[in-house]
């Protein structure tokens, strides 16, 4: 009878506590960690995670191209978002001189029919 009394009884108490400390939680368990995730990802204070951003470079300056053809629709629909937005530099990586090269090329094409100004929904 006394085993069946130490089956049932419960292991140390240390082994069931949660920890006290946010830094003995384990990452992902932050304040941004939950349900609807949002926090950053776990790389700590350093910001040294384990994603690693590469820094974006403009495409037309790679290819060393001056001028943004408006026809070209096929080049042109990279930088414009599903819904028939412009795609900021900040998402896309182009300089600020070809950004502001490329919208005028999309509005270009945007009013010759070449590219919707917005899709329906």
């Amino acid at each position: 009878m006394p085993e069946e009394n130490q089956a049932k009884a419960p292991a140390s108490s240390e082994a069931n506590a949660a920890p006290q400390f946010p830094s003995e939680r384990g990452p992902g368990s932050g304040p941004g960690s939950g349900p609807r995730g949002g926090g950053r990802p776990s790389g700590g204070p350093g910001g040294r995670g384990k994603f690693f951003r590469r820094k974006k470079v403009c495409k037309f300056c790679t290819e060393k191209l001056d001028a943004i053809p408006y026809r070209d629709v096929r080049l042109l629909q990279q930088f414009v978002a599903e819904r028939g937005k412009i795609v900021p530099r900040r998402l896309t990586g182009v300089c600020t001189t070809h950004q502001r090269r490329l919208t005028r090329a999309i509005k270009q094409a945007r009013n010759i029919a070449l590219l919707p100004f917005a899709t329906r929904h």
